[in-house]
């Protein structure tokens, strides 16, 4: 290869990698900015935007109920007072009596028979007594002509004594077999409704019998008997005026009967007796309230409850819909600061409407989430919106 040749040749190669040079130049360009720029991210979401109210404080009512019992204002087992053959049963069972109608009749011929002879010793003894005056008059006479000695009618004196005292004895005897007689008789001390008979004729009845023959309640009014804990006592008494129990008895207000079938009875009654003591074996204090009946639907034996209202004064007001259950303890989301959410307990002392009444765990002026619940976490930061007139009329008074 000549000179010429080869100096073609390498100008040749150089151009080659000049235009190689400038290609990657070109292209380092081109794919360097788009290699310096960021891969952009996603938006974070909006806060969720919840209802809140503010806790405030008002005057409630709440109510308790209580189991009772019912009996008549009285409240009589009948029971035979002499024995024998129950000869008439003048009632059936469930019957209204009146005071002194016949109930049952015992067979009377044995009494009669007693108050016979009773009658009898009473005429015998009589006799006696006119014997013994006869024979103190024949010898008064004769010891003042000292035709017999004065220890002769002294004897006779006595004997006429002790005649007189065998006809009181006699009379008294008479009496008490007028009295059995009479027993045979058995009326209604009270008026009132008959229980189960629980002796039919024929029976044989006695005195010393365990079961009574029936039971008669006066049942024109009823007492309603219930037990108040040694807390719900001091509780219900505290917030009525006056110094004394009698005086507070005379401020409570009427309560309320539910009956069996969780109705309420159409009358009110009222608290007129607090016992005594308290039972050490509950440590309960019994109560009771006294109802008309004029209608005689209420009957002793008859179970219900007695509903007590509670005043509470200035109690801090939740409403139910605000709250979450979680095993057994009742939470509030309360809004902290930076829009947080914040999950408190609450304790709860009673329930009026729709609304809890709240020892603590908030305070007036608290706000707190009422819907959405289910979405909130501790932590969570949400946009709160003020209530409608709608939710926060929930957390005003029950008038």
């Amino acid at each position: 290869m000549n000179y010429k040749s080869f100096h073609s040749l390498q100008f040749n190669d150089v151009k080659l990698s000049t235009y190689v040079m400038s290609v990657t130049i070109l292209l380092s360009a081109l794919v360097l900015p788009g290699c310096s720029e960021k891969t952009p991210q996603a938006a974070a979401p909006a806060p969720p935007v919840l209802p809140v109210a503010s806790i405030i404080t008002g005057t409630e009512t709440t109510f308790q109920d209580y189991p009772a019992s019912i009996e008549g204002t009285v409240n009589v087992e009948i029971r035979p007072q002499v024995s024998g053959s129950l000869e008439k049963v003048y009632v059936d069972e469930g019957a209204f009596v009146n005071t002194g109608q016949p109930i049952f009749k015992i067979n009377e011929q044995p009494y009669r028979a007693a108050l016979n002879n009773a009658l009898a010793a009473q005429h015998s003894a009589e006799a006696s007594l006119v014997n013994a005056q006869l024979e103190v008059e024949r010898l008064t006479p004769l010891v003042q002509n000292k035709v017999i000695s004065e220890f002769q009618l002294k004897s006779a004196k006595a004997t006429a004594q002790a005649a007189k005292a065998n006809i009181e004895q006699a009379k008294a005897n008479v009496a008490t077999a007028s009295i059995n007689l009479g027993y045979t008789l058995i009326k209604a001390p009270v008026s009132g409704y008959i229980g189960r008979l629980l002796k039919k004729q024929g029976s044989l009845v006695a005195a010393s019998d365990v079961e009574a023959l029936t039971n008669l309640s006066d049942v024109h009014d009823v007492h309603v008997y219930f037990a108040l804990g040694e807390k719900d006592f001091v509780n219900f008494k505290d917030q009525y005026p006056g110094q004394t129990l009698n005086e507070k008895i005379k401020q409570l207000p009427a309560v309320k009967l539910i009956l069996a079938d969780n109705t309420e009875y159409v009358r009110s009654g009222k608290i007129d007796v607090i016992d005594g003591q308290f039972d050490k074996t509950t440590g309960a204090i019994t109560v009771r309230a006294k109802f008309p009946n004029p209608d005689g639907l209420l009957r002793s034996g008859n179970t219900g409850k007695i509903r007590l209202s509670l005043q509470h004064n200035e109690a801090l007001v939740v409403p139910q819909v605000a709250t979450i259950e979680v095993q057994d303890k009742v939470f509030v989301f309360a809004v902290a600061d930076s829009n947080k959410v914040r999950k408190q307990a609450i304790t709860i002392i009673g329930k009026a409407g729709n609304n809890y009444l709240v020892k603590d765990g908030v305070k007036v002026g608290d706000q707190i989430v009422l819907s959405g619940l289910d979405r909130l976490q501790e932590g969570l930061v949400i946009a709160p919106q003020k209530a409608t007139d709608k939710v926060v009329a929930i957390t005003k008074n029950n008038k």
